[in-house]
């Protein structure tokens, strides 16, 4: 398992899902300016709620762009316990502790990127190979660690 394709290809994703959501946040301030009329407060209701819509999408801007910060501080070196930057695999799969960031495909692998916060990381935290941890009263057992 190749970390330094699996973390570029995670740069990758996070730099696309930021520029979707400049785009949205653009689109939406463009429609915010359209609105402007002197009707009265029913258009006023409307830009409120666009603004809302701006904020809203700006925090998740805000959040994918930490987890850009986050991921450059993931180094690619082999782990031998599950840790951040660590791949575990399981029997119920191949994690990749850094990000939130769901499923991504690389060199044809299914991976899960979590986030060390997440219950399942935690439940893994400091864990060997063959250790055994449980989550939702479920074992898994960790297969490997890249």
């Amino acid at each position: 398992m190749d970390k330094a394709s699996l973390l570029i290809a995670i740069k990758a994703k996070l730099n696309e899902k930021i520029e979707n959501f400049e785009k949205l946040i653009a689109e939406t301030r463009a429609s915010s300016n359209d609105t402007k009329s002197s009707m009265g407060d029913k258009y006023e209701t409307g830009r409120e709620m666009l603004q809302q819509e701006i904020n809203n999408l700006q925090v998740q801007l805000n959040e994918i762009l930490k987890q850009k910060d986050f991921i450059k501080t993931v180094l690619p070196k082999p782990s031998d316990k599950a840790e951040k930057g660590a791949i575990v695999k399981t029997e119920k799969g191949l994690f990749f502790i850094s990000v939130s960031l769901g499923e991504i495909k690389v060199e044809n692998e299914k991976i899960i990127c979590i986030s060390p916060e997440s219950p399942l990381a935690k439940a893994m935290n400091g864990k060997q190979k063959d250790d055994v941890f449980s989550l939702n009263n479920m074992n898994q057992r960790i297969v490997d660690i890249f």
